[in-house]
């Protein structure tokens, strides 16, 4: 049974399988409909394969192979995309592929040919009425943990008529070599170095660049060509304000038969020890073997899943999209040190797992990890992962802050955030719960102390304690700290310097979890109740906006006394949210008022209100436009949780929050299919932006759908 582009909700009342998702010939034979919509699928290392559902590439992150050869960073795009020709029994040749050039030409129109998209689990599968009787069937996945991807094609048809006849596939591969930011630029002098041998290819761009590898089955034939294709245009990076066109190179061709009911499938890999049978006479077998492989993984996910979930009587077609989707961000950070040393292969385990803050351009984030754990790996019962991941970031702890962010070329750390290291607190806090595993919280305990000391004493960007009221305050010049950190050329658009409201209702928090936690450890826990304490006496105090009937965004801005930003934000909400007794019941009933007023929107809250003079109604343009609106006024998708959390403990209605929800998971198909986006534009008809797959927007709509599903 197929969910298709109707309503989320009907999904609900097909039974266990309506999980796959479709999109239609209404949306597919429409050229403009069918580049913006978009399809993703990932590797486990920080690689994916991603287009638009029709095959243009419409950005120059697309790729049918972007490998990530230093997981989960050094990103490299092999092949951007594959066009598909058939030549009929008759001589007829019908082009499946999709191109846009510079000057908006489409060429060749292969969206005629496009019947439907269905998302099989995380497998796209396109099919292609090619006749009345003949039908092809592309299917697209990647090994896990592997830079390799799969293309497969059946021929399905009906009729004993045609049952012996002999079409002819030609593959068009158009290849790169180049970081996943950067565009190509072609020239007639230059010509890859393509080493072919009958059905396959080793391609590399010059002597110096990654050798990758194209091969089909034995049947197939390669036929060189060395042509560039120019100016192909990235809609997309157009509306990005970004470069938008890009020159690819074609190597050659692949030929091969194909009759009713025969599967060829097409290689593409960065990888340089593949089975040796791979283009021989088992080629078919052993791809085989790798799509079940896969599906029997994307079950186990499932599985582990629902194990978690005590009153799940069969399995919900929401849930299980969700699941899958949230796969796509948890990805290996292999010790390279270790591997060097025992000079051993990189070793691929639970302990080495990291998140990928959203596809296609964002790396690990600490800040978005820490955030997308709770949704991502223990709602999903993926808990090995979820004690890896926290103990790896902790030991990169650099005077009591974890990282920011790991470039994407593997350099060092950047440490310049306030809330991830109190994220974190967070989230150990509820991997605890959810566990029991106290031996990790003994572990990572004398960590954690001197992280509050570092907190307390003072450490990088001006972050600190003040003593007179146990508040938080952070900022230097040019230097972005909060979730709220959008820079364009050294200008930080929203600084917040000073002592933001959500950092302090992080902080208390984790002092209150350390409170706990050395009473459970049976450590002196008195220093922690006292900063507690202090907190909690000054911060309804100084943070209460009683004419506004919400909390200041941030007090003692730049470091003035009694300075406030009575901005309205959903920063506050955290206040609410994340601790129960910062303030009281009619503080919370008016902040979520204000906040529903304000910043309620179909598709996630605004980041400003529309009554600040700050505000900006579009989230679009060249760079500077879109940095400028980031956090003054665009939409988050991932805020719906707290919004969730804080209207559940006021109001207590879970039917009016499943709506809303609802609603909100429509966008499943209206994007990137089986995914929720960043952001949204502020005004309708909020419309989706950013990130096609934001890892924190998975994350926090998987934990409220359980938290919604409880009685």
């Amino acid at each position: 049974m197929i969910l298709d582009h109707t309503s989320v909700e009907a999904s609900q009342q097909q039974g266990p399988d309506a999980w796959h998702l479709r999109v239609g010939h209404d949306i597919c034979g429409d050229v403009q409909q069918a580049l913006n919509h978009e399809w993703l699928v990932t590797n486990g290392l920080g690689g994916y394969a991603a287009g638009s559902i029709c095959g243009a590439t419409t950005r120059s992150y697309h790729g049918l192979l972007v490998a990530a050869l230093q997981p989960p960073v050094a990103r490299t795009v092999f092949v951007s995309k594959v066009d598909e020709e058939i030549t009929l029994p008759g001589g007829e040749v019908l082009k499946l592929g999709v191109n846009e050039y510079h000057d908006k030409v489409v060429d060749p129109q292969g969206y005629q040919y496009l019947q439907e998209v269905v998302l099989d689990g995380d497998v796209p599968c396109f099919r292609y009425r090619l006749t009345e009787q003949l039908e092809l069937v592309k299917r697209v996945w990647m090994e896990y943990g592997q830079n390799t991807t799969y293309i497969q094609y059946t021929l399905e048809g009906a009729g004993d008529e045609i049952a012996d006849e002999n079409l002819t596939l030609t593959l068009v591969p158009f290849c790169l070599s180049r970081d996943y930011h950067a565009s190509t630029q072609g020239a007639d002098d230059w010509h890859f170095i393509v080493d072919s041998q009958h059905n396959r290819c080793r391609i590399r761009a010059y002597n110096e660049a990654p050798v990758y590898h194209l091969i089909a089955g034995p049947s197939a034939f390669f036929s060189p060509t060395g042509l560039w294709y120019w100016r192909v245009l990235h809609r997309r990076e157009s509306e990005r304000g970004m470069l938008d066109q890009e020159d690819v190179y074609q190597p050659g061709i692949f030929r091969m038969p194909i009759t009713t009911g025969m599967r060829v499938t097409f290689v593409l890999s960065a990888e340089q020890n593949l089975p040796s049978d791979l283009g021989g006479p088992r080629h078919e077998e052993l791809v085989t073997a790798a799509l079940v492989r896969h599906q029997r993984r994307v079950r186990q996910l499932l599985s582990v899943a629902e194990r978690t979930m005590d009153n799940l009587e069969e399995r919900d077609p929401v849930l299980a999209r969700l699941v899958v989707a949230a796969d796509q961000f948890i990805v290996a950070r292999p010790n390279y040190a270790q591997a060097k040393a025992s000079r051993q292969p990189l070793r691929l385990a639970p302990d080495r797992k990291t998140i990928i803050a959203g596809y296609p351009w964002f790396t690990d984030w600490g800040r978005d990890s820490m955030i997308s754990l709770p949704g991502l790996l223990l709602a999903t019962g993926r808990y090995s992962e979820a004690r890896g991941l926290l103990k790896a970031f902790v030991s990169y702890t650099h005077e009591g802050l974890i990282p920011n962010r790991f470039p994407d070329q593997g350099e060092h750390p950047e440490y310049n955030t306030i809330d991830a290291t109190l994220w974190m607190f967070h989230a150990l806090g509820l991997y605890l719960q959810a566990t029991d595993d106290w031996s990790l919280l003994k572990e990572l305990f004398p960590v954690l102390q001197e992280i509050v000391v570092r907190h307390e004493q003072g450490t990088l960007f001006n972050i600190g304690m003040d003593a007179t009221d146990g508040l938080l305050h952070g900022g230097t010049d040019g230097v972005q700290l909060t979730w709220m950190d959008a820079k364009v050329d050294g200008w930080v658009v929203t600084p917040r310097r000073g002592k933001p409201v959500e950092i302090n209702a992080l902080w208390y928090a984790a002092l209150t979890k350390m409170e706990a936690w050395a009473v459970r450890l049976s450590t002196d826990a008195s220093h922690y109740s006292q900063l507690r304490t202090l907190v909690r006496q000054h911060f309804a105090r100084r943070f209460w906006y009683a004419e506004g009937g919400y909390l200041y965004d941030v007090v003692d801005v730049d470091g003035n006394a009694g300075q406030t930003d009575a901005s309205l934000r959903p920063n506050q909400l955290f206040a609410v949210s994340l601790c129960r007794d910062l303030l009281s019941g009619g503080q919370c009933a008016s902040i979520l008022q204000q906040v529903e007023q304000h910043l309620l929107t179909p598709l996630g809250l605004r980041s400003l209100s529309p009554t600040d003079p700050a505000y900006h109604q579009h989230f679009s343009g060249n760079r500077w436009q879109r940095d400028s609106a980031y956090h003054q006024g665009t939409v988050w998708q991932w805020l719906l949780g707290p919004f969730i959390d804080v209207h559940l403990r006021v109001h207590k209605d879970r039917d009016q929050l499943r709506t809303l929800l609802l609603t909100a998971l429509d966008q499943l198909w209206q994007n990137c299919l089986g995914t929720i986006s960043e952001v949204a534009e502020p005004e309708p008809p909020y419309a989706v932006g950013g990130c096609v797959a934001q890892a924190w927007s998975v994350a926090e709509f998987l934990r409220c759908w359980l938290l919604l599903q409880e009685k």
